[in-house]
């Protein structure tokens, strides 16, 4: 089975979908342990993260809003729900953590917009764990569908950020950004709701 992220004139972007489908690596072991329960997974897609944290007996939640993602997440045994997360999202305001994985901060096409979001769904002090472009991407607004087996998803609005963009966003959203790192080719950053 293959997933890409495709635009509205067909286009495939280049993101690293394959991984959407495949075992955690290091690196999101890594990512997985920074975050406090309960987390909610932003875009969980077909759920591999999510899942980890529930087989880890972590009170996680996912949210997406491609059926086939939410399908293949739900027959592997993830907790997800079909959610936009600009809807009404369960436990407002309750939660530690919240994952933007795999360039799931591009979401909406806004970066700042998703953060602001997601911040006003963390309890005070609770933090996000964001993946990133490298430094020097530049994003551009794309209308993109989740293809996930040559079954497409619902378009939304999306956009890369790069790693040395994150600051911007974070601050009109009112968070701190407390780490931006590196492992293997994959860039990642921590922000603290003040």
């Amino acid at each position: 089975m293959t997933a890409c992220l495709r635009t509205i004139d067909g286009r495939v972007l280049p993101t690293r979908a394959d991984r959407w489908l495949a075992p955690l690596a290091q690196e999101d072991e890594e990512v997985l342990s920074r975050a406090v329960p309960p987390v909610l997974d932003v875009g969980c897609g077909p759920g591999r993260h999510v899942l980890a944290l529930a087989e880890r007996g972590v009170l996680a939640l996912g949210i997406d809003i491609t059926p086939t993602a939410l399908d293949r997440a739900r027959r592997r045994g993830a907790p997800v729900l079909a959610r936009s997360v600009f809807d009404r999202v369960p436990g407002a305001g309750r939660w530690a953590s919240a994952l933007l994985l795999d360039g799931n901060v591009g979401i909406g096409a806004e970066p700042a917009v998703l953060l602001e979001r997601v911040s006003a769904l963390l309890e005070p002090g609770g933090i996000v764990l964001v993946e990133l472009e490298p430094p020097g991407t530049t994003g551009r607004a794309e209308t993109v569908q989740l293809d996930i087996g040559g079954m497409d998803g619902p378009w939304f609005a999306w956009t890369a950020l790069g790693a040395d963009e994150l600051g911007v966003p974070a601050a009109v959203a009112g968070l701190v950004v407390e780490d931006v790192w590196a492992r293997a080719d994959r860039w990642f950053g921590m922000l603290r709701r003040a």
